[in-house]
């Protein structure tokens, strides 16, 4: 089927999904967890090959880490899909009523957006979160995954759509897109009156690109940029910690620490820590003129380095003279994704909480936490670093709209 047809079908399906119960819901979302583990084997295979050949195209280790599935992370998939299952249901909540002065009654209630559509790049596990909340969420799922990524995303989904067929749903509730030809990503932009809104999820050209040119409401998902701030009050052993445990916890993802700003006061006594640590689990810093000092290993920092999402074994380091210079530096680089403080100061970090335009700022914790399923929403379909509509990780209420409903009793106007 065309792009177009998909869509089309998943309309019909999301009319049948709208009416589903939650028992019906999360029978389907735990079927569909089961069949993800019994299916491993066949997973792991189809995304063998994807692997294959992105080495041979070259590809580099950290994409590939993204893209690579083993038992742990398809299980993880799996537990996604039953912690979906085991959070309340959004449809039909009521977000504000009341008894107006001529006596209609108003409620506002949450309602599926309708036919989501989802672009993303690599990570074939976003495939069965994408997938999953969703489904719980009242939506069907326009699934274009990377191309990279096609062998994995076909099993992943094949799998997914027996579950939710032999649950009872109908099948195209979840439809993955051809990813080996680029028409199909410009028929979903396009797709507007078919598709309700269009999530797109990986880097910074792709994001830019479905946000320009995309006729059908976009959620943007934005690039992590993310900076750790350590403060002239901070604890030094709570700083080493959460530097460490944002920037190599695991380096490929969005809310890795990409960005490390040291206070002038501190650093004397701080930067020979983490840069020894740093150096003994392989990441390359890229620092200022006084982070050079401290170490022959560091890497002269470009202005080019202050802006990247390096999701590597790399990370820009620099001394700053202030906390309003640390802001001034987040301000001009940051993405708006998460900025983290370190300090024991409660001025500071109130200031630094206040100065901060992001989607989430953390105080004394790594930046590693910006996740639904860290969050307690269970499986996310993103993080937006945009302001209207939905910010952060994007869990079940997110992947709904409203409607209101007016009961009345012969009222006129």
């Amino acid at each position: 089927m065309s792009v177009l047809e998909q869509a089309a079908a998943g309309r019909i399906a999301a009319i049948d999904l709208a009416g589903a119960t939650r028992a019906e819901k999360d029978a389907a979302l735990l079927l569909m967890a089961d069949r993800l583990v019994e299916r491993t084997d066949d997973i792991i295979a189809a995304n063998a090959v994807d692997i294959a050949n992105a080495r041979q195209d070259g590809t580099s280790e950290a994409i590939i880490d993204r893209l690579a599935l083993n038992p742990e992370r398809v299980a993880a998939m799996a537990d996604g899909l039953r912690q979906l299952a085991a959070l309340p249901d959004p449809i039909g909540d009521v977000v504000r009523g009341s008894t107006l002065a001529n006596g209609l009654e108003l409620r506002q209630v949450r309602v599926p957006f309708g036919v989501v559509g989802m672009i993303y790049e690599g990570r074939p596990n976003v495939t069965a979160d994408a997938a999953g909340i969703c489904l719980k969420s009242g939506n069907a799922a326009l699934l274009r995954g990377s191309r990279s990524a096609f062998s994995s995303n076909a099993a992943i989904v094949s799998v997914l759509r027996k579950a939710v067929a032999d649950a009872g749903l109908p099948t195209n509730t979840i439809q993955l897109l051809d990813a080996t030809t680029r028409d199909s990503v410009k028929d979903l932009m396009r797709a507007r009156g078919l598709v309700d809104v269009l999530i797109p999820r990986g880097g910074a050209d792709l994001i830019r690109t479905v946000v320009e040119q995309s006729t059908v409401p976009v959620i943007e998902t934005g690039v992590g940029n993310c900076h750790v701030y350590v403060d002239a009050a901070a604890d030094l052993e709570k700083a080493l910690a959460i530097t460490i445990n944002s920037k190599t916890q695991r380096n490929s993802v969005c809310n890795a620490a990409e960005s490390l700003l040291v206070h002038i006061e501190i650093a004397d006594s701080f930067l020979p820590l983490v840069l020894e640590e740093l150096a003994a689990r392989g990441v390359t810093v890229h620092g200022d003129a006084r982070v050079a000092g401290y170490s022959d290993a560091v890497i002269a920092a470009t202005d080019q380095d202050w802006d990247t999402e390096y999701l590597s074994a790399d990370i820009a380091v620099a001394v700053v003279d202030s906390l309003d210079d640390a802001l001034d530096h987040i301000r001009r680089h940051g993405t708006g994704h998460t900025e983290a403080i370190v300090s024991e100061s409660v001025g500071a970090t109130r200031r630094f909480v206040a100065g901060v335009d992001a989607a989430a700022v953390m105080v004394n914790a790594s930046t590693r936490f910006t996740d639904g399923g860290e969050f307690g929403f269970g499986a996310e379909i993103g993080i937006s670093t945009q302001k209207l509509h939905a910010r952060g990780p994007m869990g079940l209420p997110e992947l709904t709209s409203t409607k209101y409903i007016v009961t009345g009793n012969g009222h006129t106007r």
